[in-house]
C-alpha cells in the first residue's frame, strides 16, 4: 500500500486534542507498519490559510506546515473541531476551499465540531452524521437536511466520516486504521495509547441530564411538575392526565406537542437522570438506586440505560463514580 496522505486544515480557535489524537494514532499505525517492513503508513500534513502557528483556546499554538493546498491528489481530509466552525457560513473562505478539495480526496472526515465545516458545504446533505452531543441539536436545526445522530461515537456514510467531540477523534482514526490496514494494528495502536479500540455505549453516558425548560400550557407544565418532584410516583399516563384534569388522549397529545416527546418517554428519561445521579454520587447497590429512581426493578433500570446511554447500570458507575 503507498503513503497514505492525511491533511488536517487548521483555524483560529482549532480545538488541540482534535488535531493530536488523529494525529498520534496515524504516527502510531506507521510506526508500526515501518517496524514490520510492512511498506509506508501515513504522513499528516498540517496546513492553515497562512502557513505558521495558529493559535487554539487553551493558548497552546499549532504549526501549519503549509498553506491550504489548491492541487493534487488527498487521502484523507480530517477537518477538526472547536469554536470557529459553529459560525461559518456557506460563503465562508474555508467552507469555500473544503468543497473545491473534497472531491480530491479519498475520504473526508470530521471531529467534533468540524462537522459544521462539512455540513455548510454541503457534504452531508442527506447523510447520516454526529457531533459534539452539545451541539448536535445546533447541527440538526441548522442544516436540516442531514440526518443528525447525537450519541454516535462516529459514523460512516461511504467516503464520509464524522465523529463525536474530541477524544472521540482518537475513536474515529483508529477505524480508519482499521479499515486501512485490519483490526490487529488497530489494537496495538489502541493498547498503545491506552484506549479501547470500541468504546462501550455511545456519547449520551458522558452528556449531563438533558434540561427541558417548562411547558407553557398549565396542564403539561403541571405534569412536568409532578414527574420531576417524585419520579419514584406512579406516573402512568391516565394517572397523570387524572391529575391535572384532562382526558388521556388529550393529555398525551398536548404533552407530546409541547415537550418534544411521549409522556412515558419523559418520564423514563427523568428517571434516568436521577438514577444516575445516585450511581455517580452514592455507593448504593443497582437495585436501590432502581427503587429510588422510580424503576419498577433494576431489569427495568438496565433496560432504559442501555436505551438511553447504550451502556448498563453497573458500567455507568464504574465509569463515572465519584470516589
Amino acid at each position: 500500500m503507498p503513503l497514505h496522505e492525511v491533511l488536517i486544515p487548521l483555524f483560529d480557535g482549532v480545538q488541540p486534542l482534535d488535531v493530536a489524537g488523529p494525529h498520534e494514532v496515524f504516527a502510531g499505525a506507521t510506526e508500526v507498519l515501518e517496524h514490520r517492513d510492512c511498506g509506508p503508513g501515513y504522513r499528516v500534513s498540517l496546513v492553515a490559510a497562512q502557513p505558521g502557528p495558529v493559535r487554539t483556546p487553551s493558548g497552546m499554538q499549532l504549526v501549519a506546515d503549509g498553506p491550504l493546498p489548491e492541487s493534487g491528489q488527498i487521502g484523507t481530509l480530517l477537518v477538526p473541531g472547536g469554536r470557529g466552525p459553529l459560525e461559518l457560513a456557506a460563503d465562508d473562505p474555508f467552507v469555500h476551499w473544503l468543497r473545491r478539495a473534497a472531491p480530491r480526496a479519498d475520504r473526508v472526515v470530521s471531529v467534533c465540531t468540524g462537522s459544521f465545516v462539512l455540513a455548510a458545504a454541503g457534504l452531508l446533505d442527506g447523510l447520516r452524521a454526529t457531533t459534539h452531543w452539545h451541539y448536535a441539536a445546533r447541527l440538526a436545526d441548522a442544516h436540516p437536511a442531514v440526518d443528525v445522530r447525537p450519541d454516535a461515537i462516529y459514523l460512516r456514510q461511504g467516503r464520509i466520516w464524522t465523529a463525536a467531540g474530541v477524544t472521540a477523534g482518537i475513536d474515529l482514526a483508529l477505524a480508519l486504521v482499521e479499515a486501512d490496514h485490519g483490526v490487529e494494528l488497530a489494537q496495538q495502536v489502541a493498547r498503545h495509547l491506552v484506549v479501547f479500540l470500541r468504546r462501550p455505549g455511545g456519547q449520551s453516558q458522558f452528556a449531563g441530564p438533558v434540561w427541558t425548560p417548562p411547558a407553557r400550557r398549565p396542564g403539561v407544565r403541571e405534569a412536568q411538575d409532578l414527574i420531576h418532584a417524585d419520579p419514584t410516583a406512579d406516573l402512568r399516563v391516565p394517572v397523570l392526565a387524572a391529575r391535572v384534569g384532562m382526558s388521556e388522549r388529550h393529555f398525551s397529545r398536548e404533552f407530546t406537542r409541547a415537550l418534544g416527546c411521549p409522556p412515558g418517554d419523559y418520564v423514563e428519561q427523568v428517571r434516568v437522570d436521577a438514577a444516575r445521579r445516585l450511581l455517580e454520587s452514592e455507593p448504593v447497590l443497582v437495585s436501590v438506586a432502581a427503587a429510588r429512581a422510580g424503576f419498577g426493578s433494576a431489569e427495568t433500570m438496565r433496560r432504559a440505560f442501555l436505551r438511553r446511554l447504550g451502556v448498563p447500570p453497573d458500567h455507568y458507575r464504574r465509569h463515572f463514580a465519584v470516589r
